[in-house]
């Protein structure tokens, strides 16, 4: 296995997201993509990433490869990358190697880990609601919310999606509406509760791209995804929270 990218962006920004939720990944590589779908820790969100293989300058896989390695430690080589270096992914020896070469040659060595051996399966939701807008958009609906509360409300319904959140005395509604940068598809009214905290750390998935695409049903949970044609895909799963009072 050898695979070369021309432009680290990708990749660097994707793991460094990524990592934020699942601390241990097993990549999959396929001779078509690399591969993951991870839960977090607590089983609240799961991640879907895949970068296919033309996003690469070289791609050289000839059977599919499995590779358990610990989040942080790729995301802190991958920061190490600069903007004109080429990033070569190669397993040598039982361990990860991740070259960097520009005017300089840079080559790193990670172990791989073993982690359990259990395929995540991504479930097949049905959605009632799809929002597709600008990713600035969701991202100022996120950070309003969080001055006011721990959860977030999305409501959608017609040509409307309401992002809101509740304090103890205090609340806070965004209201989003169909237009030219904003297209919705709602069958029906729908709406649930998501944490905050979860959101924060998905919509960062906008490094990637400027649109998104959030998907909604009631009391359900919700899919916000971010892809670029041809290169990435970066998609997130969010259970919905539960009102325990």
């Amino acid at each position: 296995m050898k695979l070369t990218l021309a432009e680290p962006k990708f990749l660097k920004d994707s793991i460094s997201i990524i990592s934020d939720l699942v601390t241990e990944a097993r990549f999959k590589i396929t001779p078509d993509a690399i591969e993951l779908v991870a839960m977090d820790p607590a089983n609240v969100a799961m991640v879907i990433f895949k970068l296919l293989s033309s996003a690469f300058t070289e791609y050289d896989v000839k059977e599919e490869e499995k590779l358990s390695i610990n989040m942080n430690d790729f995301k802190q080589v991958l920061r190490r990358a600069k903007g004109n270096d080429a990033v070569t992914l190669e397993i040598e020896e039982n361990k990860f190697k991740i070259t960097f070469k520009s005017n300089t040659t840079r080559t790193f060595y990670l172990p791989i880990i073993e982690v359990e051996d259990r395929e995540q399966k991504i479930p097949d939701l049905k959605f009632k609601a799809t929002i597709t807008t600008s990713s600035s958009i969701l991202n100022e609906a996120v950070e309003d919310t969080d001055i006011i509360g721990e959860s977030v409300v999305f409501e959608a319904e017609g040509d409307e999606l309401i992002i809101s959140a509740t304090g103890d005395l205090s609340k806070a509604t965004i209201s989003i509406k169909a237009d030219k940068e904003t297209k919705i598809v709602a069958d029906t009214k729908v709406k649930s509760k998501f944490s905050v905290e979860y959101l924060k750390k998905m919509i960062q998935g906008s490094k990637l791209h400027d649109q998104v695409i959030i998907q909604l049903d009631q009391d359900y949970p919700l899919r916000i995804e971010y892809k670029v044609l041809n290169k990435v895909q970066l998609a997130f799963i969010l259970a919905p929270r539960v009102d325990t009072d």
